[in-house]
This record gives C-alpha cells, sequence and structure tokens, in this order.
C-alpha cells in the first residue's frame, strides 16, 4: 500500500475530487494548510507587477519577505497498483507549468486498520 500526500491549489480542489471519484478513487481525506515551495513569494520587480496603487501601498507596508500560502492537502491511501492512476490523476487536473502547482509525496504505508470492523490490510481501502 502507498500513502500519497498532494498539495495542491485550493481551486483546484473540486476537480481534484471529482477526477479521483472518477478514477475509483473516491476515498480520501483533505486539508487546508499553509506552506511554500522553492518560489520565494514577490520579487524584487513587485513594483512593475502591481499596477493598482492601493494593493501597491499595501505591499510596501507589509513587506515583500517570502510568505505561506494557502493550499489544500489531500491524503489517500491506494493499494501498490493504484498509485500510477492516482498520481496521474492529480498531475493530470493540477498540472498548469507554473510555480505553485504542487507536489505529490509517495511513502509506504505499513498497514491500514478499519475502525468500525477491525479489518486490515488491503481490504480496508474499498
Amino acid at each position: 500500500m502507498k500513502l500519497i500526500l498532494a498539495i495542491i491549489r485550493i481551486a483546484k480542489m473540486n476537480k481534484t475530487k471529482q477526477a479521483l471519484s472518477d478514477a475509483g478513487l473516491p476515498s480520501f481525506t483533505a486539508m487546508g494548510v499553509l506552506g511554500r515551495g522553492q518560489g520565494r513569494g514577490l520579487g524584487p520587480n513587485y513594483q512593475e507587477v502591481v499596477s493598482d496603487p492601493v494593493k501597491l501601498e499595501t505591499l510596501k507596508a507589509i513587506g515583500t519577505e517570502p510568505r505561506l500560502k494557502s493550499k489544500r492537502m489531500i491524503t489517500l491511501v491506494v493499494p501498490d497498483d493504484k498509485k500510477d492512476l492516482a498520481v496521474e490523476t492529480i498531475i493530470k487536473i493540477n498540472q498548469t507549468g507554473n510555480s505553485g502547482d504542487g507536489k505529490i509525496i509517495i511513502v509506504e504505508a505499513l498497514d491500514s486498520i478499519s475502525v468500525r470492523t477491525g479489518e486490515k490490510g488491503e481490504q480496508t481501502l474499498d
């Protein structure tokens, strides 16, 4: 079994949820998270990019150091044979080619136990 953690843009959550369900992977957990990747927020030329004087003054007041951005983190556990399907589905919906598209982390899941039934292993993933 694999544990897949996918950090995606908030705006892509509904499409991702639908795509995972359509792919036969309807069971997952999602939560709001804050973070940042290698993008450093606003670069040194932010004054050239921001044309609205009110926004520009606000940015000057709060500074331009790297900020944490709101994202969604999806967590799903899948059988080994569905790992590629899950990853491809998430990438297909979330890839824009721009900085901030997200990350997918895959780790080995040692076991899964259903709290309700006590079942263990991959049968809990259905």
